[in-house]
């Protein structure tokens, strides 16, 4: 496993290790004792999985109280997945990341706890698996708006006019949105 840092302290790309041959592939996408060994000690509750059309947003959502910390990954198709630091505390406040995951690039991406996320879909049909160390719980979830000009996140839109839910389309300003200490 390859495990990368990005743009945001502790924000990781993690590339596992692919074998493939004539029938195809197989890669181990979890293992508490190899992540552990690479320094993420995790503890996951709750698996989820989504899919969706090219050109579906989603986020950029977090929970406060409860936060979650997601792996995240794509089976089929393709994203632009974002996360946003949130922690009032951390010199990278506001700041964000982009990564593209892809059934094709096999990349992970670790989102820990004190950030907003969220991805676009770059294709049809997209499968969008996430592991999170805390349970869903709707009474404590916000959501960032998506293109909030303080964060200034750069969506691959070209061409395309997000369809994003009601919910998301009333996403909070940085401002306004319940920051983590």
């Amino acid at each position: 496993m390859n495990i990368t840092e990005t743009g945001l302290p502790g924000v990781l790309i993690v590339e596992p290790r692919v074998f493939g041959d004539a029938r195809g592939f197989f890669m181990e996408t979890w293992s508490a004792t190899t992540f552990a060994g690479a320094g993420l000690d995790l503890a996951f509750v709750q698996d989820n999985h989504s899919r969706s059309q090219k050109g579906v947003l989603r986020g950029l959502h977090f929970q406060n109280p409860g936060p979650q910390g997601k792996l995240v990954r794509v089976t089929r198709g393709a994203v632009f997945d974002v996360a946003v630091d949130l922690r009032a505390s951390s010199p990278n406040f506001g700041q964000w990341v982009g990564v593209e995951l892809s059934a094709e690039n096999k990349r992970m991406l670790w989102v820990p706890e004190g950030f907003g996320h969220g991805f676009l879909t770059l294709e049809d049909n997209t499968d969008f698996l996430y592991k999170c160390t805390a349970p869903y719980a709707p009474q404590s979830e916000f959501t960032l708006a998506w293109n909030d000009p303080t964060v200034g996140i750069v969506w691959p839109v070209q061409g395309l006019d997000p369809i994003i839910s009601d919910k998301d389309a009333r996403g909070l300003s940085l401002a306004d949105v319940p920051v983590f200490a």
